[in-house]
């Protein structure tokens, strides 16, 4: 389940594929829609245009991300011992599990979403049955809940099996969970000991080990040759490009909130959105080259310092200087706005681009003020729509340069020192 893809040569095999018409390029395209739904369990009745593989693929790798994102909310909530929050969270992951079941049904059929539905929500009572063990130091009640947690991945396992009619092994299915099980019980470990530096890893690890998870449910639902096309060089690419930039958001996001806890917190996440920064610049490196590359992790720098910045403002109830990192942010919106425009050789215009990064700050400042508020409802209304809003950044970014790529650039990983990998391992 690991996702590990070298982008230089994946950079030079989008090059390869940009040099065909649109209409072979795509394996994907609207033409396979009706083969892909002719191959499946069946879709849900109120589905009036089926999804094509790729745009499942896109939904499940965005709702299964942020499941791991949200029950390492809820899970912390237990030990932070944060009443207020704690209905958010439980309703958020409800709300998540809802989105999920619905798109099991769409692929599978209603009665196997109604049996993913049940699994998962008991995967998530026993999520929050550990963290209540933890918090009120009851081994014995952690340790249940552990039991009952890597049982639950095996019935998992199971159902998947089943649902995919054996085009999944149950032991691999059920392995993933129990991965996934583990990273989230090892987080809330290492954060109610306070050793934040590797409850963050961890979880910028459960965010990407689910995210990534997403292209199995799918290839578990067509046939051979449908999956084939979820491996294109392009859809690797645009799957890369999603998972970083919605980890980018909710990292901000996760830093926004560690600055109300401490300096400790707040330092531990902000290494995790510095780690985040590194990753998108070797995934920029594979395709404009080291120099560029650099430009672009200097551009990306100042938003986070200045998204920060405003931030740290909020903290201080400093409206002076929440107005600066305001003008500074729409400045950075627009220079970032022009690197990209550069690198897709104008084919984007700079205001789209300027509009949807300014978007993105404005998801983020709305977040911090509704945080700082404790208005903990609307704070994750602004995440999720923030959250969404970039997979459609990946996705117009992918295109276009798909569209402009050059065949010099770049020349190779060994020339360009661009050998980086979209999952970047720290």
């Amino acid at each position: 389940m690991r996702f590990r893809i070298t982008l230089v040569a994946l950079f030079l095999a989008v090059v390869a594929t940009a040099c065909v018409p649109a209409t072979a390029s795509r394996s994907a395209s609207p033409a396979a829609v009706p083969t892909a739904a002719h191959h499946t369990k069946s879709v849900a009745a109120a589905t009036t245009s089926p999804a094509s593989p790729r745009q499942l693929r896109a939904q499940f790798e965005q709702l299964l991300g942020l499941h791991a994102l949200l029950a390492v909310r809820q899970m912390r909530s237990a030990v932070r011992v944060a009443p207020d929050f704690v209905p958010v969270a439980n309703a958020s992951l409800l709300e998540n599990t809802d989105a999920l079941s619905r798109l099991v049904a769409s692929v599978y059929g209603k009665a196997q979403g109604d049996r993913f539905k049940q699994l998962w929500q008991r995967h998530i009572t026993d999520l929050f049955s550990y963290a209540n063990g933890v918090a009120s130091n009851d081994t014995s009640a952690a340790r249940t809940a552990r039991t009952a947690l890597l049982a639950d991945a095996d019935s998992y396992g199971s159902w998947l099996a089943g649902a995919s009619q054996g085009r999944v092994q149950a032991s691999d299915a059920a392995a993933g969970v129990r991965m996934h099980v583990e990273e989230l019980m090892q987080q809330l470990d290492a954060y109610a000991t306070r050793d934040y530096g590797q409850a963050y890893r961890i979880e910028r690890e459960a965010y990407e080990h689910m995210f990534t998870a997403g292209a199995t449910l799918v290839k578990a639902a067509v046939t051979p040759e449908l999956a084939v096309g979820l491996d294109t060089p392009p859809e690797k690419l645009r799957s890369g490009f999603a998972m970083l930039l919605g980890e980018h958001l909710e990292l901000i996001i996760e830093a926004q909130r560690a600055t109300f806890a401490g300096s400790a917190e707040f330092e531990a996440a902000a290494a995790q959105v510095n780690a985040n920064t590194t990753a998108l610049t070797r995934a920029m490196s594979a395709i404009v080259g080291p120099k560029k590359a650099a430009e672009f992790q200097a551009a990306w720098a100042n938003h986070v310092d200045g998204l920060l910045a405003y931030t740290a403002a909020v903290a201080r109830k400093d409206e002076a200087a929440k107005a600066l990192a305001k003008k500074n942010l729409d400045a950075f919106a627009a220079r970032l706005a022009l690197y990209f425009s550069g690198v897709v050789r104008n084919r984007l215009a700079v205001e789209p681009l300027t509009d949807a990064l300014t978007m993105h700050d404005t998801h983020l400042i709305s977040h911090v003020e509704a945080y700082a508020a404790k208005n903990y409802p609307d704070a994750l209304r602004t995440e999720l729509d923030g959250y969404r809003q970039m997979l459609g950044v990946a996705n117009t970014l992918v295109d276009a340069v798909q569209r402009t790529v050059k065949p010099g650039l770049p020349v190779g990983g060994s020339q360009t020192g661009g050998g980086g990998t979209a999952h970047c391992r720290r």
